[in-house]
């Protein structure tokens, strides 16, 4: 019996070695995927900071050459008007509607740029594609946009240019050449690096 009890004894105190190895090594291995996660996620963070510094790759103007198309709209006060009013200028065209997320999105970047530049022979005329007069001045108003709008109620700007994808802008140069183009938002920096240069 003693020797039972003994044998029992014996047992249940070895049993708690092989069980605290157990834990420590789940704490191990749960400490050292803590540290992987880490090291992840700041991995995963750097990398999104690069993306999010990087992002002008992805709407870097492509360059152009062909002749500003002649185009004939109505401005905010059902006045007629023309591209080639503008020539002698450079000239930013924006094609853009209401209802287009980034094309909203850009718009305070494009109306700072405007204003930061708009004493240096600089026009930009953003084209609205398809939507009411009314619909399009109370967008205007309400981002206090202070560039020149006009409505494009049939898609004329978008055939002109040969691309129905929105937002997408275009750049004239004072010789009424288009010079660089876009799809899709635009960044400030974008801006400064391939427009304002042409303004010297």
């Amino acid at each position: 019996m003693d020797q039972n009890q003994s044998g029992i004894g014996q047992g249940h105190s070895e049993l708690p070695v092989p069980h605290r190895t157990r834990i420590l090594a789940m704490l191990l291995m749960g400490t050292g995927l803590l540290i992987l996660g880490i090291v992840v996620l700041l991995i995963l963070h750097n990398s999104g900071d690069s993306i999010n510094n990087q992002t002008d790759f992805s709407v870097t103007p492509l360059k152009m050459d062909f002749p500003a198309p002649d185009l004939q709209l109505h401005d905010l006060q059902s006045q007629p008007v023309s591209l080639v009013d503008y020539r002698d200028q450079v000239v930013l065209v924006n094609n853009w509607a209401t209802w287009c997320p980034p094309c909203r999105a850009e718009m305070p970047t494009l109306n700072d740029y405007y204003q930061a530049h708009r004493q240096q022979n600089f026009v930009m005329v953003g084209i609205e594609s398809g939507e009411s007069i009314d619909e399009v001045a109370d967008f205007v108003n309400k981002l206090s946009l202070s560039f020149i709008i006009w409505l494009d109620p049939n898609g004329s700007a978008l055939d002109a240019f040969h691309n129905n994808a929105l937002p997408s802008s275009y750049v004239i140069d004072p010789q009424g050449t288009v010079v660089l183009g876009w799809t899709g938002p635009i960044s400030r920096s974008q801006l400064e690096k391939y427009v304002t240069p042409l303004f010297k």
